[in-house]
């Protein structure tokens, strides 16, 4: 039979298709939320693409018709996949060459990589997860960034509820015992900026009157780069005298990129257009108690771009 003028026709429903098309944007609107725990996890954007990418895969796999919830069924099989993968990185981060930082995100466009909060994504509390559990951080990352209940946390981690509280109330006592109180950011960012002045300059005096008594230097380079330390530099006047040591060569030809990783203010140093490192830094009341320089070239891919 012919159709008549200005009628449309359509082809017939695909319901394998609809299935597909219901299940991708499922998983692309959680997607910030698993990328923001598996970074949580394991301090490495690359890493967290990666379990990103095996739970999209597991996802096409999966009868989702069984789902009664994605982001849930989502965030858990990151959470577990996590788990899994940061017990073996730990292992492989003993036999790492010279101290080891996470890898920074530029955080100006999503201040809170998918959480409900921006907590546990600065580089000092990453550095604390790391002397967590496996299942403590992860506890951790669920309840103080996300918002999940001890029964949510007890689900995906396949325990009792009272064992989710004891593992967030254990992991919350380490974080808080080492914590410091932290400055605003627009002092951070004063402090920064006073840092690497003076760092340049070789002002012994004055990066000295910056630093906390008990400041420590790190620098990753993973091995790769010869000018990174192979070992942290702490105390105010050793690291004073370390950083102004190298500061006739190492700053020459140097340009400064200012910008935001991992909700705080950090400097991207660049030669010849090529990104070098990245400093950050970490400070409270008593001053500057940690100095990061981020130095291996695969960790500075993401925000050199």
């Amino acid at each position: 039979m012919a159709e008549e003028p200005g009628t449309l026709s359509f082809a017939p429903l695909n319901p394998e298709a609809n299935e597909h098309a219901d299940g991708l944007l499922a998983f692309d609107e959680a997607r910030p939320r698993l990328f923001g725990i598996a970074y949580r996890m394991l301090g490495s954007a690359a890493e967290a693409e990666d379990i990103v990418q095996d739970v999209w895969l597991r996802w096409q796999a999966t009868d989702r018709s069984l789902v009664e919830n994605p982001p849930a069924f989502l965030a858990t099989i990151t959470t577990r996949i996590c788990i899994n993968f940061a017990q073996s990185a730990r292992s492989r981060r003993e036999t790492y060459v010279g101290p080891w930082l996470p890898e920074p995100v530029d955080t100006r466009s999503d201040p809170g990589l998918g959480a409900e909060h921006g907590e546990a994504l600065g580089f000092a509390i990453l550095l604390l997860l790391e002397k967590l559990t496996p299942t403590e951080r992860a506890a951790y990352v669920l309840r103080e960034a996300f918002d999940y209940s001890h029964r949510e946390i007890a689900d995906v981690l396949q325990i009792e509820e009272g064992n989710a509280r004891q593992l967030v109330s254990r992991a919350r006592k380490h974080i808080a015992t080492e914590r410091r109180a932290p400055v605003s950011s627009g002092e951070q960012r004063r402090l920064l900026e006073a840092f690497i002045e003076a760092a340049q300059k070789g002002d012994l005096a004055s990066l000295e009157d910056l630093f906390a008594e008990d400041v420590v230097s790190y620098s990753d380079g993973g091995g790769i780069v010869r000018t990174a330390a192979r070992a942290p530099v702490s105390g105010r006047e050793r690291v004073a005298k370390f950083i102004a040591a190298f500061a006739s060569h190492f700053w020459a030809g140097i340009k400064l990129k200012w910008m935001e990783t991992n909700g705080q203010p950090s400097v991207l140093l660049l030669r010849d257009d090529i990104p070098v490192a990245l400093a950050t830094i970490d400070a409270s009341a008593q001053g500057i108690y940690q100095i990061m320089w981020i130095m291996r070239p695969s960790k500075l891919t993401a925000v050199s771009k």
